[in-house]
C-alpha cells in the first residue's frame, strides 16, 4: 500500500498498532538434520518490524489543502486521528455561521461541558457567550466559533506544542475559508496563538495579524463567570467590535 493511502486510513480513524520501540517477531523454522549432530537443531530468525510512524505535521498541512469548503474540512476534522482523540469523549467541531456577518470567534481548547456535548462553548460558558453576542445584536447564526483544539486534553491540562501544531492547520484553513473581517480571541492560549500577544497586555485592543485581519483579544467567558467585575472591560471591547464590523 502506498504511503499516502496509509496516511488517509490513519486520518479516517483506522487503528494501527503503534509503538515507540521496534517489535520483535519470532519465526520458527523446521529442524534441520545435520550428520555431525545426534540431536535436531532448532534455529530461530528474528525479524525486526519498524514501528508505524504517527501522522506528521507536513502530512496534515497537505491534507487541509484538499477540502474546498468548511463543511468538507469539518468532516475531515471529525475523522482525523489526532493524538488526543482516543482520550476525548467527543470531537468538538466548530460552529459555522449560516448567515455570517464577518465576525469569527476563536476560543481555547474544549471544556468538560464541550467534551460531553460535542458542542463548542456549551454549558455556563455557552450561556455567557450567547448573552455577549445578544448584547451586540448577534448570535451563533451569524458568528462562527472555532476552537484551537477539537479534542479535550486529559483532565483539561495545557496542550503540548505538538498537540497544538497538529490542530493548527485546520484552524488556519478555516480562517482562510471563512475570511472574517474581525476575529475575537477568547482566552490566553487563543490570543497568543492567533495574535502573538499576551492577553493581559492586549485585552480589547485592535491587532492586525500577519494576514491582515483585525484581532480583538478578550477574556474567556469562564473568566467572566469567576470574575464578574471584568464584564465592564469586555462590554467595552464588544462595543468596539460592533463598530469595527460596521466600518471595516
Amino acid at each position: 500500500m502506498i504511503n499516502h493511502a496509509l496516511q488517509d486510513l490513519s486520518m479516517a480513524g483506522v487503528c494501527w498498532e503503534l509503538s515507540e520501540e521496534a517489535t520483535k517477531q519470532v519465526v520458527k523454522q523446521k529442524p534441520i538434520q545435520q550428520s555431525f549432530q545426534t540431536n535436531q537443531a532448532k534455529t530461530e530468525n528474528t525479524v525486526i518490524i519498524p514501528p508505524t510512524a504517527p501522522i506528521s505535521l507536513a502530512t496534515v498541512k497537505s491534507m487541509v489543502e484538499r477540502p474546498e469548503n468548511p463543511e468538507a474540512l469539518i468532516r475531515m476534522v471529525a475523522e482525523f486521528n489526532h493524538p488526543l482523540r482516543s482520550g476525548a469523549t467527543n470531537v468538538v467541531l466548530p460552529n459555522i455561521a449560516t448567515n455570517p456577518n464577518g465576525l469569527l470567534i476563536i476560543t481555547d481548547m474544549p471544556s468538560s461541558d464541550d467534551d460531553l456535548s460535542g458542542q463548542i462553548l456549551s454549558g455556563n460558558a455557552g450561556d455567557m457567550v450567547d448573552k455577549m453576542l445578544s448584547a451586540i445584536e448577534m448570535s451563533r447564526e451569524n458568528v462562527s466559533i472555532v476552537p484551537l483544539l477539537f479534542w479535550r486534553t486529559p483532565g483539561g491540562r495545557t496542550p503540548t506544542r505538538e498537540e497544538l501544531d497538529l490542530s493548527k492547520p485546520f484552524v488556519d484553513k478555516l480562517i482562510q475559508m471563512i475570511n472574517p473581517r474581525v476575529i475575537i480571541t477568547f482566552g490566553t492560549l487563543a490570543t497568543t496563538e492567533i495574535s502573538g500577544c499576551s492577553l493581559n497586555d492586549a485585552h480589547g485592543q485592535e491587532i492586525t495579524n500577519d494576514i491582515g485581519i483585525i484581532v480583538v483579544p478578550m477574556y474567556h467567558p469562564n473568566y467572566l463567570i469567576l470574575k464578574p467585575s471584568a464584564k465592564r472591560d469586555v462590554w467595552s471591547a464588544l462595543q468596539n467590535v460592533q463598530k469595527l464590523l460596521k466600518n471595516v
